[in-house]
């Protein structure tokens, strides 16, 4: 009793030390978007996704190691109010993957500020957010296959519009409060993109 007791004891520390570390860790991402309200150019999602986009990232893990590598081809349709993004991945280990987001623009608030809200197969509920200046900022989770299951794993997600066919984005990956690792995305629209897209997703480049 006393063992098990002793063995609890030390596995709390053990959690409360790590999620001490993850706060710490997750208080060096962007505090809020407002903060790039005076920045240019202003980001609208529906003018800068639609057509052709493509993008090339990186995933890190909490320590800073790129781990994996990949490639997204991205078409993007305007209707109204709603803009669908479907997106075609290809990792540097030959895994290939897709997902659709249907995105609804809320509306712009009386600070200028615009609210999007998005659904997609894997994203656990709704993602939320905001658009302020050069910036989107929205959260959601999603369920990430591990194994012959999945994880529940939360996504801070950033982008900042460079230019009117450059954007970068960044996204901060977390569960139970502990950062595990970051995304970092360029996406390229217009000339840049037409002289790529489609980008070949059966094999990655050697």
């Amino acid at each position: 009793m006393l063992a098990t007791l002793k063995q609890s004891f030390l596995t709390l520390n053990k959690v409360v030390l790590l999620m001490g570390l993850g706060l710490v860790m997750l208080s060096c991402s962007p505090a809020s978007v407002d903060l790039h309200r005076d920045r240019s150019p202003a980001l609208s999602l529906e003018e800068f996704f639609e057509g052709n986009t493509v993008a090339y990232g990186i995933y890190e893990n909490r320590y800073g190691n790129m781990e994996r590598q990949f490639r997204v081809n991205i078409i993007g349709t305007v209707n109204g109010d709603t803009l669908i993004l479907d997106e075609q991945f290809l990792y540097d280990d030959g895994e290939r993957s897709s997902r659709v987001w249907t995105i609804t623009n809320q509306g712009k608030k009386p600070d200028g500020s615009v609210s999007y809200r998005g659904v997609a197969e894997d994203v656990i509920g709704e993602a939320s957010g905001k658009i302020s200046g050069n910036a989107l900022n929205w959260t959601y989770d999603v369920d990430l296959a591990v194994g012959d299951g999945t994880i529940q794993m939360r996504f801070d997600d950033w982008i900042y519009q460079q230019d009117q066919n450059i954007a970068i984005n960044r996204a901060y990956v977390s569960k139970f409060g502990i950062m595990v690792g970051s995304v970092t995305l360029v996406f390229l629209k217009g000339e840049l993109a037409d002289q790529v897209f489609p980008l070949d997703l059966k094999v990655w480049p050697q």
